[in-house]
């Protein structure tokens, strides 16, 4: 009786042969799961099929058709056999981290074992734990993002680490590592464009996001994965990404004086809300700087303005302008400028574009020297040529000197004979020195470089020389001043003073000596007159 039961235990507790999980399913709480289970002709469309959460080698069946009925539901379990196309169909509904483990989708055979068709790997994720974001990251389509998350000891190196898109405080997981081996420190994964790395060493988990564009704006989160089920957030951030400034050639060109200030409207009309962000940006290969932008405006408050540095942006709601004040210009705020409008919380529009040109201003006295500098950036222009030259109109300008031509002194009145030019290719700056200069002089300067055949400005000069008595020939040649910084005015006055006394110590000096040479003088023959009398008289 004993042997009996035994061989009819089988029967009451089929088992499912082993088979590794060949998906893995990421499932957060409260979503639900759909599976597909393919079976081939020898499966039978008669055979029952179950759903199955395996523990231990076990079949655990949570729903299974009969001989005659091909759906059926048992609690937030639904299967579906459809014999046509030879699927089976599974849903679970409403999923808790204590549904995670391992399900088959099985036939049975021969009325007491279950033959998997299909096994998975179930993990359900609770929410991340709530974090607002404590930074904001902004990048321009096409750029990449690093940035590292610091654990403490409490995070231990063993546990997975990972990068996610946060979506209703769910985790999306975009990248993440695997189970480290036991004493290596770095742990790297790498999926799609984005590379997550694990220092165990420095305990830093570092990402890089590359080729970023407007849709991957949003929220994100480097976590850790607790109990298997749950990411706990080392660091949340918030991704901004922006897409190219729409192409707008400035439509009026801005001159003004280093250390004045620049005021400008930009009006808009009624297909721009008054909700939406205005910013003024600075425009650099396309893309959109912001220097200072507005916050979403309040309902029914109609003015709206941020400072940021040097820049103020205020935008009047009720009579349309955006208003825009940059104080305290310097010659390296010369570049394209642009007013602008959030659209879609990721792409400015432009509402006017500027060329702001940022001069310096330069006043000294005929027969002055003068030294200039202009520093410029990037190892791209250390091999250019660099030019220093004239404005003659709206678009020439005539070269004075060049830095592929060897400058020397010449004793001619062309402006070309009186001025050298020296590129410094390790300061990464290009000095000028005019000497001799005259009223005629005056006029607008540029220093630049040629970018193939076309001439980039690197900064502008406004030169003021007011006329004076030509030297005399005690200070006919003036000295160089050499420039080390970006003042706009040089008086050579000061600088002459010392040689002038100098001057005229040693011409009283002079004076003095040679009346005292002549007096010794007349003396000595005044007495050799005498002594000549005397011996005549005496013979």
């Amino acid at each position: 009786m004993e042997l009996r039961a035994l061989l009819l235990l089988p029967l009451c507790f089929p088992a499912l042969q082993a088979q590794a999980p060949d998906a893995e399913e990421r499932q957060a709480e409260g979503s639900a799961l759909s599976i597909r289970c393919h079976y081939k002709a020898q499966t039978n469309y008669q055979q029952q099929k179950a759903w199955c959460r395996m523990r231990d080698g076990e079949c655990e069946p949570l729903v299974e058709t009969t001989q005659y009925k091909n759906k059926a539901t048992k609690g937030k379990v639904t299967i579906v056999d459809d014999g046509r196309y030879r699927t089976v169909s599974i849903t679970m509904t409403n999923l808790q981290a204590e549904d995670s483990g391992t399900y088959s989708c099985a036939y049975l055979y021969n009325s007491y074992r279950y033959i998997p068709l299909r096994t998975i790997s179930l993990i359900v994720l609770k929410p991340l734990q709530a974090q607002a974001p404590d930074a904001e990251e902004r990048q321009a389509e096409g750029s990449t993002l690093s940035i590292q998350c610091p654990y403490t000891a409490w995070t231990d190196y063993q546990q997975k680490k990972a990068w996610c898109r946060v979506r209703d405080r769910q985790c999306e997981l975009l990248v993440e590592t695997t189970k480290p081996a036991q004493y290596p420190y770095r742990n790297e994964a790498t999926k799609g464009k984005v590379t997550i790395v694990d220092d165990g060493w420095y305990r830093t988990v570092s990402i890089s996001m590359t080729n970023l564009q407007a849709e991957d704006s949003g929220t994100y989160s480097c976590a850790y994965l607790y109990n298997s089920y749950r990411y706990i957030p080392l660091r949340t951030i918030s991704l901004i990404v922006f897409k190219a400034l729409q192409a707008q050639p400035p439509d009026a060109e801005e001159r003004q004086a280093e250390g004045s200030a620049l005021s400008i409207r930009c009006p808009y009309t009624a297909r721009t809300k008054y909700q939406q962000q205005k910013a003024w940006c600075r425009v650099r290969d396309g893309e959109c700087e912001p220097l200072a932008e507005t916050t979403k405006p309040a309902q029914y408050s109609y003015r709206n303005e941020a400072t940021k540095g040097k820049v103020t942006i205020v935008d009047d709601g009720l009579y349309g302008p955006v208003t825009i004040t940059m104080t305290n210009l310097q010659a390296e705020d010369s570049g394209t400028y642009s007013c602008a409008y959030l659209y879609n919380s990721y792409w400015y529009i432009p509402l006017r574009t500027i060329s702001l040109i940022v001069f310096k201003q330069l006043h000294t006295g005929e027969w002055d020297s003068l030294s200039v500098q202009c520093p410029y950036s990037g190892l791209k222009y250390g091999m250019a040529t660099k030019v220093w030259c004239r404005r003659e109109g709206q678009t020439k300008c005539k070269t004075v000197a060049r830095s592929d031509h060897p400058s020397t002194w010449h004793n001619s009145q062309a402006l070309e004979d009186r001025t050298l030019i020296q590129d410094d290719t390790q300061k990464r700056t290009v000095n000028i020195t005019m000497q001799k200069l005259q009223a005629q002089d005056s006029g607008l300067y540029w220093c630049a470089l040629y970018r193939g055949h076309e001439l980039i400005r690197i900064m502008e000069f406004q030169l003021s020389v007011s006329k004076s008595e030509a030297p005399n020939s005690l200070s006919s040649i003036s000295p160089v001043i050499p420039s080390n910084s970006t003042e706009s005015t040089i008086d050579i006055e000061e600088e002459m003073k010392p040689h002038r006394l100098q001057t005229i110590l040693w011409l009283v000096l002079g004076i003095v000596s040679s009346k005292i040479l002549a007096i010794v003088i007349l003396v000595l023959l005044t007495r050799r007159v005498k002594r000549t009398s005397t011996v005549k008289a005496s013979r």
